[in-house]
């Protein structure tokens, strides 16, 4: 094959591979302004670029959510949240599909309950395994480790074993159990407290459950 298309057919692979979804490479992203639901972006110290809710910067940051102060941004299928005034945030997309087919196997207790070590926006949980619950649930206290303004989610009434209970339900950036890592998930804060955190349905149905010689085995799927 002839040196220059050798050379060409490189740089077109290249620029394939930077049209794939998740191979976007790490960026520093900054909050420079927030314009009611737009955000003035600056990504890699370039120029300012005002943005609206599910719109892209050149460099492949996705606005996902924009409020007051901060706002939800993806890069590459990593969501962070960026907020005024702080400094630039680095952000290292992780490797696409990496723990696809990754499994945790977890041990009931005597009385039969799963329970799973996790976290939730890097703050450390420890989670009971509850397939009746709708939605990863927590409490206030929870919540204000994991840096959540959970106020800030819709008020919803939710049945509890202790009869009807406020709760906000709003998406959480980032839910880990083991090294299954799940994005956008959606929860619930509750702000008279619960016993444990829960891991409810939104995380799980996302997963592959399965018994084995009495353990249950959660399994990425996708």
């Amino acid at each position: 094959m002839p040196v220059m298309q050798a050379i060409t057919l490189i740089r077109r692979a290249a620029a394939l591979l930077l049209l794939v979804p998740g191979l976007a490479p790490a960026a520093d992203v900054e909050l420079a302004g927030v314009f009611g639901k737009r955000a003035v972006l600056m990504v890699d110290g370039g120029a300012p670029q005002t943005l609206g809710i599910g719109q892209r910067s050149k460099e492949g940051v996705v606005v996902l959510e924009v409020d007051g102060r901060s706002a939800l941004i993806d890069v590459g299928g990593e969501r962070r949240r960026v907020a005024l005034g702080e400094a630039p945030l680095r952000i290292q997309p992780p490797t696409p599909q990496a723990d696809l087919g990754l499994s945790v196997s977890l041990t009931p207790d005597p009385q039969g309950h799963y329970w799973a070590q996790g976290s939730i926006n890097g703050a450390a949980m420890r989670f009971m395994v509850d397939t009746g619950a709708t939605y990863v649930s927590i409490g206030a206290d929870e919540a204000r480790r994991a840096g959540i303004d959970y106020r800030k989610g819709r008020e919803v009434i939710m049945n509890t074993a202790n009869g009807p209970s406020t709760a906000w339900l709003l998406t959480l950036d980032r839910v880990s159990v083991g090294g299954i890592v799940l994005y956008g998930v959606q929860g619930t804060v509750h702000e008279q407290g619960l016993p444990v955190p829960l891991l409810g349905m939104s995380f799980l149905s996302r997963l592959g459950m399965r018994s084995e010689a009495g353990l249950l085995v959660l399994t990425r799927r996708y």
